[in-house]
């Protein structure tokens, strides 16, 4: 965070995102009761929103600071990077992983690429394009996409207001509930044969989980503001959100990750690539509670450094989480109970120690571009002004 001074909390709930996430992801015993352990919630949800509060906090400030152009080169040089660690993935999924997959003959793996394995050459150009977005490596293209659209949405939020922008993302959300995506990626492929089927494009339904984005975007934007007020809820509307929240956590860990089995209608409002209805309210009402009790929580909860050093270095740890996973899939295939216990904890500490040591060294190298430019920048304060003999003679 360059042009505001870094909060920790904000880290610290990255850092957990991060971990569950992680926790989620690695093929262990401990997937199942630690993913959507809030109620009917995901990290990825929190991680969302997250990423989109902290860009409208920061860049909304360098707009306001530095103006419209340098927030915009902001926005690109960041999808830029993200774009670069989505094709190293990718060549490391291709290559590596694929290759072991083939080997061992691991069904995770090879189910995962299955389109690249079938069609390597158009598969490898799709995914250039972030067109083919395989399981795991399907969350950073949003995240592309997001930051390239996020100037236009930023300012002309800053400019004209959230109201009429809010009223579209949510029409955009409602037509993603009914099958907006399928129906506009067959009206675009209705005139040519496509072999890239619609669910290789990435599970996260993008025209839903904008709704996510433009959210998290007009609240770090309305909180940089100065003099921005503290955002205070009606009493009804916290009881509601807590009610909502316990139930919904109550019965996730009563029933488990799918609401009603055997009921697909109702567990689509609960659908996590959809962001369904039911799903959205669980996550709205976790907001109200956060935002209404931050106060006291960073005045009572003890600060836990680790998770700070993950979130400060989010998209390093990020990616290494889905190496070490891809990696993890290869060599030991999706988590199951036959496996010893100590195989899970082997790939959990491992896991987790590569992710901190990632945290770190990715920390101490900005330590030191930050140094250098410090150093840089007082190396040409110290250049004596050049002056004149000609005037000086005069």
């Amino acid at each position: 965070m360059s042009t505001v001074s870094r909060r920790w909390e904000l880290d610290a709930m990255r850092g957990l995102m991060l971990v569950l996430m992680t926790l989620t992801h690695f093929p262990t015993r401990l997937s199942d009761p630690f993913g959507q352990p809030f109620g009917y919630v995901s990290a990825a949800e929190g991680f969302v929103l997250l990423s989109a509060y902290m860009a409208g906090l920061v860049y909304s400030t360098t707009a306001r600071r530095k103006g419209e152009a340098p927030m915009k080169s902001a926005f690109f040089n960041r999808a830029v990077k993200l774009y670069a660690c989505q094709l190293a993935l990718l060549l490391f999924a291709f290559t590596l992983i694929a290759g072991i997959a083939l080997i061992v003959r691991e069904d995770a793996v090879t189910g995962l690429l299955g389109f690249y394995l079938e069609r390597p050459v158009m598969a490898m150009v799709s995914a250039s394009l972030l067109l083919y977005n395989p399981g795991l490596l399907d969350i950073l293209p949003i995240y592309i996409v997001f930051m390239l659209l996020s100037p236009i949405v930023l300012l002309h939020g800053m400019e004209h207001g959230w109201r009429g922008l809010m009223a579209l993302s949510l029409l955009l959300w409602l037509g993603a509930q009914f099958g907006l995506g399928p129906a506009l990626y067959q009206a675009l492929t209705g005139w040519f044969d496509m072999p890239l089927q619609y669910r290789d494009m990435g599970a996260f339904e993008t025209l839903a989980w904008q709704f996510l984005w433009v959210l998290g975007l007009w609240m770090g934007a309305s909180h940089s503001e100065p003099d921005a007020p503290t955002t205070r809820f009606p009493r009804w509307m916290v009881l509601v959100a807590l009610i909502f929240a316990l139930s919904a956590f109550i019965w996730r860990h009563a029933v488990g990750q799918t609401p009603l089995p055997g009921h697909a209608g109702i567990n689509l409002m609960f659908d996590k690539w959809h962001l369904g209805p039911m799903r959205l309210i669980n996550v709205l009402a976790l907001v109200v509670l956060l935002m209404h009790f931050a106060p006291w929580l960073k005045r009572s909860i003890p600060r836990v450094r680790v998770l700070e050093t993950l979130g400060m270095a989010a998209l390093p740890v990020f990616c290494a989480h889905l190496v070490v996973a891809l990696l993890a899939l290869a060599f030991f295939g999706s988590a199951r109970p036959e496996r010893p216990f100590a195989v899970d904890l082997l790939i959990l500490f491992v896991g987790f120690y590569a992710l901190h040591a990632v945290a770190r060294l990715s920390l101490a190298r900005d330590e030191r571009k930050a140094a250098h430019k410090v150093h840089n920048l007082r190396a040409i304060a110290s250049i004596p002004v050049s002056r004149d003999p000609v005037s000086e003679a005069r």
